[in-house]
């Protein structure tokens, strides 16, 4: 099978007074509809890797494609369409703004693509509607749970319908009941064909929600190993 993301020989160093890169020399294939989690001791390089697939940093040597796109080369401006169309980020800590309501918050990367308002206006709330919070679209998310406020930052990375979904710790901040929600809900997600990385320290979250988990060590890849995770969706509305 072809790989959607490609990374080569892919080295970052952030202080080249300090002899340890942050990635080391990765080269690392994905193909379209895998769900990878990236696992290894804080300091590894996993989100390092996991920003360097979505452009918000660039490699010091080496080459990343994603979806036939050599990102490596692109400008700022260039950039920053690739993150529009290609990429959803969901974070650990949400970073939904609090003077915007829940739908407005999910409306944000639509209006940036240049989507109609009407017809964001109905993906968002038809996203809003899968994840259970079709209630909460005038709400500000100061009132809602962390279980709530992360499904709204779900839907804000989903509403442009991304190549690759890109997960940094997102059960990270969240109880237990909530995480396991969230859990689910990208197990669906990658069972109705969504491609996933996902940053976890959590190897019982990794094993659950992704078919392949990729440890790191020092800025190197030290295993890369299959898992058995297969389910039926739920989801494919959000696709």
């Amino acid at each position: 099978m072809d790989s959607l993301i490609d990374l080569t020989d892919v080295t970052k160093v952030y202080d080249t007074t300090n002899a340890q890169p942050a990635l080391n020399n990765v080269s690392l294939r994905i193909s379209g509809g895998e769900a990878v989690a990236i696992m290894g001791p804080s300091g590894s390089g996993k989100s390092t890797l996991l920003n360097l697939v979505a452009g918000l940093d660039r490699p010091s040597n080496g080459s990343i494609m994603v979806d036939g796109i050599e990102i490596t080369g692109l400008g700022e401006g260039a950039l920053a369409r690739y993150r529009r169309l290609k990429i959803g980020l969901i974070f650990q800590f949400f970073n939904l703004l609090d003077n915007l309501t829940v739908l407005d918050n999910v409306l944000i990367p639509a209006q940036l693509a240049g989507m109609s308002r009407q017809e964001g206006r109905q993906r968002a709330r038809e996203l809003l509607g899968t994840l259970g919070i079709a209630d909460e679209a005038d709400r500000y998310p100061a009132r809602l749970s962390g279980g709530q406020r992360q499904r709204v930052a779900i839907a804000r990375a989903l509403i442009n319908r991304p190549t690759v979904l890109l997960a940094d710790e997102p059960t990270g901040a969240l109880d237990t009941r909530s995480g396991e929600q969230v859990l689910d809900l990208l197990r669906d997600l990658n069972c109705a064909g969504q491609t996933i990385i996902l940053v976890t320290h959590d190897p019982r979250l990794a094993e659950r929600c992704a078919g392949r988990i990729v440890t790191l060590v020092d800025g190197s890849i030290v295993r890369d190993t299959a898992t058995v995770v297969r389910h039926t969706a739920t989801v494919e509305a959000m696709r």
